[in-house]
């Protein structure tokens, strides 16, 4: 019998990212790797790193670095930072041992199994993989059918694999928390060109998973004890397009519930632009779906909004605010926005202040612009200097923390359901439907309640957005 190969994986970024080391751990189970929670007893640590913005990018390296050493396991990038910059990445970090990119993922096992044996595995050349799929989204449809929907075939001699380019077919996925919350992949990579964002190049083009394979993959998390699902993709709005039905997650979202036993049903990050008054309806009229709405706003003035190759202004979101909120009136609404594109006034930041005043949203996220690689908005003149940009920003944030408080105390007296996530020194802290896994949290009073139950309570008070339930 060969000795146990050992491995840990670190996630860094998103929930999507979080998907994605839970599908690298049951490929790696399955090709003879065990799974291990400490980096320290490992042969090998699996960095699944982000590379969205600078912060995020730094903190990749970061990790890298502090996990490699001498006597250290053997530490391999992988994620967005790798597939992102690839070759230069191994070129600049070599404590790194190698750097594997999206389409070393089927062959993962066999990837680290050369790695261990001391074989040159090549970094991925950098590329922009929009376009390796085709530019129509039902012809992406097409390409997948030809392989079928089963585990694949596997690597060729030369290290190919018969899977298209941004698709992976259903994988043996292992949980690597154990929370009653999980995340579970709706689409991979996204068709839009804003000016600001690298995610489409080196994510790919917009490709939906099928209703089964979804279903399939929720009602596998319930029976792991998951009680709520968030569905993650890059563009959730999109859902459906290259499957023929731009409504398909309009029709699908009532039927998830009843299909997989999942008590809540929460969908992330949506694109203003198509928010159909059908899909609003949707999540405001399903049972189990949480009225929450993850609207990616990013600025309110037109101007600005154009610039970002983007559409919309105040006028036309406080619009869909108003039909959101006439369907659930206690919807919870977030957002993020960025201060300091190119070309930004201050007169377009006035005009973000009066609209987040207006909008009184749940949660904001605010972000100051900085110039990303093989993006439009880089190369764009009229830059807004690097103070004047951390004052713009610390203005708004400023705001939205006032504003966000003002919204978590008028929820004062509403009912609420809370999931409990986690007992912190004997109090129960959850979330309820208005509230996303970055935007605050529900604490029980005189409660026993233990992870996973439910609690119907009311709100007695705020802590900036924290709220306290009496059951």
């Amino acid at each position: 019998m060969p000795p146990a190969k050992k491995v840990a994986i670190v996630t860094l970024g998103c929930a999507r990212n979080e998907v994605d080391s839970e599908e690298l751990a049951g490929r790696l189970s399955v090709g003879g790797w065990d799974l291990v929670e400490n980096a320290e007893s490992a042969d090998a640590v699996l960095v699944n790193t982000c590379g969205f913005i600078e912060a995020a990018k730094r903190e990749s390296i970061d990790t890298v670095l502090s996990l490699a050493g001498d006597d250290a396991p053997a530490v391999i990038a992988t994620g967005c930072l790798a597939e992102r910059y690839g070759t230069e990445l191994a070129a600049s970090l070599p404590e790194a041992r190698a750097v594997l990119g999206f389409d070393d993922y089927p062959e993962i096992a066999a990837r680290l199994d050369s790695v261990m044996r001391g074989e040159d595995v090549p970094a991925p050349v950098p590329t922009d993989r929009r376009t390796l799929l085709p530019l129509s989204p039902v012809a992406r449809s097409d390409a997948r059918s030809e392989v079928g929907r089963g585990a694949g075939t596997g690597a060729a001699a030369d290290g190919s694999t018969d899977e298209p380019h941004g698709y992976r077919p259903p994988v043996p996925r292992i949980r690597l928390g154990t929370g009653p919350v999980a995340s579970v992949k709706l689409a991979s990579g996204c068709d839009r060109r804003c000016a600001f964002c690298a995610i489409p190049r080196f994510r790919g083009s917009f490709v939906s998973r099928t209703p089964s394979e979804i279903v399939s993959e929720m009602g596998e998390m319930v029976a792991a004890g998951v009680r709520e699902v968030i569905l993650v993709s890059e563009n959730t709005t999109s859902y459906g397009k290259d499957l023929g039905d731009m409504r398909l997650l309009e029709s699908l979202l009532p039927d998830l519930a009843p299909g997989t036993g999942v008590d809540r049903i929460r969908l992330s990050y949506l694109q203003p632009a198509e928010m159909r008054p059908g899909l609003v309806a949707a999540i405001a009229g399903s049972a189990a779906v949480a009225d929450y709405f993850d609207l990616s706003f990013q600025h309110a003035s037109p101007r600005v909004l154009r610039a970002m190759r983007r559409f919309g202004g105040t006028k036309d979101f406080l619009e869909l605010i108003e039909a959101i909120r006439t369907l659930s009136p206690t919807a919870g609404i977030r957002s993020n926005v960025i201060v300091g594109f190119p070309g930004e006034t201050d007169e377009d930041v006035d005009e973000l202040a009066v609209f987040l005043e207006a909008a009184r949203l749940d949660a904001v996220g605010v972000f100051a612009y900085s110039d990303e690689d093989e993006t439009e908005a880089a190369g764009l003149d009229a830059k807004v200097p690097e103070d004047v940009i951390e004052a713009r920003r610390s203005r708004i944030v400023d705001l939205v923390d006032e504003l966000m408080e003002q919204r978590a105390a008028e929820r004062i007296g509403e009912s609420v359901r809370v999931l409990v996530e986690s007992v912190d020194d004997g109090v129960p802290c959850g979330r309820a439907a208005h509230q996303g896994p970055d935007d605050g949290a529900c604490f029980l009073v005189n409660s026993d309640a233990e992870v996973g139950e439910w609690v119907n309570g009311h709100v007695v008070e705020n802590e900036g957005v924290d709220l306290w339930v009496r059951p």
